[in-house]
């Protein structure tokens, strides 16, 4: 059974029970008051129409009819009736006598001029002795008896008693009320069964929906509910959920895409070597190195391109280990001026051959500790360095190194003067197997994991790298290492 059902049925039976209970306490309030079994019409006949006097006034009225019908002339007794009005008095009704069209006794309770006039008319027959009558803003209930005299005048006697205007336009419209009542209580259900559903019900079968929508596969859709009740909440935990799937699915894409394309990226760069080596082996084999030069060539080129191999063999590995976090990281104290310095003279000679000039640019003076791992730091420059070398066209090669400081942060530069790359293929560089060239291949050297890897090390470090250059200028290399004394603040 659907919540909506439930819901329908719940106000219904809520409504059904208010109305039975209010009909239940009418009635037992009408057998409590009447000592019979009446109808709320009865009830409403009886004690309004019937019986408007009290216990004590109804008594004082009976033994006034009895008096107009045995002895009809003592009515016309004013001390008599002056004792009647005092007992009336004291439950605050009052008594009038009257004998044709002139008055025979008022009482000074009433207070009332237009009393007289708005009196019934004689009804010998008494066929309604009780009623109410409306003089001005003022109600009165009355019971009435009209005999005749004993010379045969006619002559009534009442008993008036003063009621709240409250009261009687209460009485009056008490059916008008009480539908009213059962009005409100039906439409009060309605309107709250209306509400709930809307805010309960509905937001439910958005959220059913949704999820319809995901077990199909299809996370193109936005759950957007603003309510902050639990419904709202847990909407928004839904929606969550959805845009983190959303997130996981493309980024689970984006992975096989990724592993497609370093696939295709390591047959390529390994086919090459590989090709080379077949290439030269069969023309060793063939016969085609008859010479004792020519098999010197073919084997030093099928050793070199085996280093090459080897190398990038040995690049892929360190890199994938670097990607799943496998690799773990020494950190020491390091003096990152003296560390460079170590770099420049390993790497002075090897670039000399190359008419390469590696120097300082700008150098601090005083020893600067960072904290960083030794070997993949070395790495690290390494290969930023050997990249720049890769990338040299101009007749005066330089390489220049800097480093700027921060209180917290070591920022190292390692500027060259080669041909520059493209503005857009900067946000690239750092991608594996990238090379800015579209003919990707390998003359220009380098297996396209160099930076990737320089990426992976300064990122487990803390730190951040990023690259700055100009078509024809140059292109800058920059990373980041955290200062010793800043760790140790900390």
């Amino acid at each position: 059974m659907s919540i909506r059902i439930k819901l329908l049925l719940s106000y219904t039976g809520m409504l059904v029970i208010s109305l039975l209970v209010f009909v239940l306490t009418a009635s037992l309030f009408t057998i409590a008051a009447t000592g019979d079994v009446h109808g709320i019409r009865d009830f409403y006949k009886v004690h309004y129409q019937i019986n408007p006097l009290t216990e004590q006034e109804e008594s004082i009225f009976l033994e006034l009819k009895y008096l107009s019908k045995n002895e009809p002339d003592e009515l016309q007794n004013k001390e008599l009736l002056t004792e009647y009005d005092f007992k009336l008095r004291t439950v605050r009704a009052g008594l009038y006598v009257r004998r044709e069209n002139d008055q025979v006794f008022e009482s000074n309770t009433m207070n009332q001029p237009e009393l007289e006039a708005n009196l019934p008319p004689y009804d010998l027959n008494n066929n309604q002795i009780r009623n109410t009558l409306n003089i001005g803003e003022r109600f009165y209930a009355y019971a009435k008896y009209d005999f005749r005299y004993s010379d045969g005048a006619k002559g009534s006697v009442y008993v008036i008693r003063e009621r709240s205007p409250f009261g009687e336009v209460t009485r009056k419209l008490l059916p008008i009320l009480v539908l009213s009542l059962v009005g409100i209580v039906v439409v009060a259900n309605v309107l709250l069964y209306r509400w709930i559903t809307r805010s309960v019900v509905k937001p439910l079968d958005l959220l059913r929906h949704s999820a319809e929508h995901i077990k199909e596969g299809n996370l193109q859709f936005s759950l957007d509910l603003h309510s902050k009740d639990e419904i709202g909440q847990l909407n928004e935990t839904f929606e969550n959920m959805r845009k983190r799937l959303h997130e996981s699915i493309q980024l689970r894409l984006q992975d096989e895409e990724n592993r497609k394309e370093l696939i295709s990226n390591i047959s390529h760069d390994l086919r090459t070597p590989i090709t080379n080596i077949k290439g030269y082996i069969e023309g060793i084999r063939d016969g085609v190195a008859d010479t004792p030069e020519k098999m010197d060539k073919y084997v030093n080129i099928i050793y070199t391109k085996t280093i090459d191999l080897d190398r990038l063999v040995d690049e892929l590995f360190l890199y994938s280990k670097l990607d799943l976090k496998q690799v773990p990281f020494m950190y020491e104290h390091v003096d990152i001026i003296g560390f460079i310095d170590d770099c420049i003279d390993e790497q002075r000679y090897v670039l000399e051959e190359k008419d390469i000039l590696l120097e300082w640019k700008e150098r601090p003076g005083d020893p600067v500790e960072v904290i960083a791992d030794l070997e993949k730091l070395k790495r690290t420059v390494l290969n930023i360095i050997g990249n720049a070398q890769n990338f040299m066209d101009k007749k005066q090669k330089n390489i220049g190194v800097s480093i700027r400081l921060s209180p917290e942060w070591v920022t190292v530069e390692i500027r060259d003067n080669g041909m520059g790359i493209d503005p857009e293929a900067i946000p690239h560089i750092f991608e594996r197997f990238y090379r800015a060239e579209p003919s990707r291949n390998s003359a220009t050297g380098g297996s396209g994991l160099g930076l990737a890897i320089a990426s992976q090390i300064i990122e487990g470090h803390g730190g951040t790298i990023w690259a700055e250059s100009e078509l024809g200028v140059g292109t800058s290399l920059n990373f980041t290492l955290k200062r010793a004394n800043m760790k140790e603040a900390l």
